[in-house]
This record gives structure tokens, sequence and C-alpha cells, in this order.
């Protein structure tokens, strides 16, 4: 089986039932959690149970090895907990529903075929995949504020990735290197380490954060990239230190609040938490 690790993780609803999807940038193409398309196709209160059973259904069926070519990757339970779930991308999954009796497989078809329409649009209007992302975020039940802050550090992530792209800061480990930097000059951790801090597993950092959290790390990487362009740099070692000052920019701005407030900013609280709380 093929394991795809990354990707755009989102839900999408199919006759107001969750779908859990993962878009696969190499591939270009989505790939949908098959115990959650039969849950919404059967009804069925065991799923996983259904889908075991079709899977030697297929196997016995005219040599049929289709369950064999669906991959897995981990993603979110209701639990809040990350499994390995069997996923198949839109044409395996076409040619599965065949094989269930179910009077929502058509429209099931037709649902398929609007998310690849999405994603075209989305290519050619970037506005549709924010809209989308607003729409996603407020039905796991964030609040509109924080969305907005959400949504507004997408948009400083990606100018200081163009800057790092023009200053030759290779993506992958380069990225992560300066991000690191940048989050442990303001907050005192690095992305694991601030991420273990929340307990978090494979779960968004951000995703995770308070306003105040997002706030900052907004003001880390805005100054990291205003320093950037001022300076230049043109080397490891010059990257580097734009990113020290722009996280030294945040950390001040930290200090200064807890010292006010008397309370800390950074939280070991994660989202479901904060749910909680609210």
């Amino acid at each position: 089986m093929t394991k795809k690790d990354q990707g755009l993780v989102e839900t999408k609803l199919f006759s107001k039932q969750e779908i859990r999807t993962i878009w696969d940038e190499t591939e270009e193409q989505w790939y949908f959690s098959v115990i959650d398309v039969i849950r919404v196709l059967t009804g069925s209160q065991r799923p996983r149970k259904y889908w075991d059973d079709l899977k030697r259904r297929l196997t016995n069926n005219d040599g049929s090895q289709l369950s064999e070519k669906i991959g897995q990757v981990k993603l979110q339970s209701s639990d809040g907990k990350y499994y390995s779930t069997d996923v198949a991308n839109t044409e395996q999954l076409l040619r599965l529903i065949q094989s269930i009796p179910s009077p929502k497989v058509e429209p099931l078809k037709l649902w398929l075929a609007e998310v690849g329409k999405d994603r075209l649009e989305e290519a050619i209007d970037p506005e549709l995949t924010i809209n989308r992302a607003l729409k996603s975020y407020l039905h796991k039940g964030y609040s509109q504020t924080w969305v907005n802050q959400r949504l507004k550090s997408i948009e400083v992530r990606k100018d200081l990735a163009d800057e790092w792209e023009k200053r030759g800061v290779r993506k992958g480990q380069e990225f992560a290197t300066l991000t690191d930097i940048i989050s442990q000059t303001w907050s005192g951790f690095t992305t694991r380490e601030y991420k273990n801090h929340k307990k978090l597993y494979k779960e968004n950092l951000r995703d995770n954060m308070t306003n105040l959290e997002l706030v900052l790390t907004m003001l880390a990487e805005a100054s990291t990239t205003e320093i950037s362009q001022k300076d230049e740099p043109s080397n490891w070692t010059d990257n580097r230190a734009a990113a020290q000052k722009g996280g030294k920019v945040a950390q001040v701005a930290r200090k200064q609040l807890e010292n006010t407030t008397g309370e800390r900013v950074v939280t070991s609280q994660n989202n479901l938490v904060l749910k909680k709380l609210k």
C-alpha cells in the first residue's frame, strides 16, 4: 500500500455529514476516507466492519485487487487522536461505491465531481480557498475573531516564505530551521517543543494557538520579513540573523505584556481544551 503522510487535510460535507479528505500535492488529487464514505452511504454504526467485509468480497470477486491499491494516512478521529485510515482517490472511490447498495451513490458521484471542480476553481481564484477555509474553521467551532486571525497568519506566513525563497532559502529543512529559530526566540520553544507543550501529535500547531499566540507569531514572522527585505541577506548566516531579529521583536512584546498582565502568553492549552473552556 502507498502511505501518504503529507498533504492538505480538510473535512468536507456531504449531506451534512463529514468526510475527511487529504490533498496530495505531488499527485494533484484528493484522497477520501473510505470509512467516512461508507458511513454516509450506508448509515452503518460499524462502518469499519462493513469495509472489512467489503474488502474480502472485492478480493474474492474475479480476483479484484482494488482494496490492495488503497493507501493509508493518519487522520484525526472524533476523539482528537490520529489513526491510520484507508483512503481512496476519486477513481478508486467511484469503483468502490458501485459495490455498495445505497440510494446515495449517485448523489455522491456528483459530489465527487464538485470537489474536483472546486479545486480547479481555487487554482484560478485563490479567494475561494480563503472562503472555504473560513467556513471550515467556523464549522469546527472556532470563533469568528480567531478565524480572522488565523487567516491573516496564513497571509503573513506566505509573505515570509516568498521572501525566504527570494533570498535562496530552500524549502524543507532550511524553512523548518528558520521557523524554529523564530519560534524559539519569541516563545522559548521550537515548533516540536511547542507542540509537546500543548500535547499535540500531528495536529497543526497554529490551529491550537490562542488569539494572542497567533498575534505574536504573526508579529515575529512579519518582522522577519521586513528585516530581511531591509538587510537583504545573501547567505545562510545572514538569514538566521534576520530570523533571530524578527523573533526578538515578538519576544519583547510578549515579555512586556506578561509583565503588565501577570499572566503567561504561551499556554499549554490546545484547541480541544479551549473549546471545552468556552
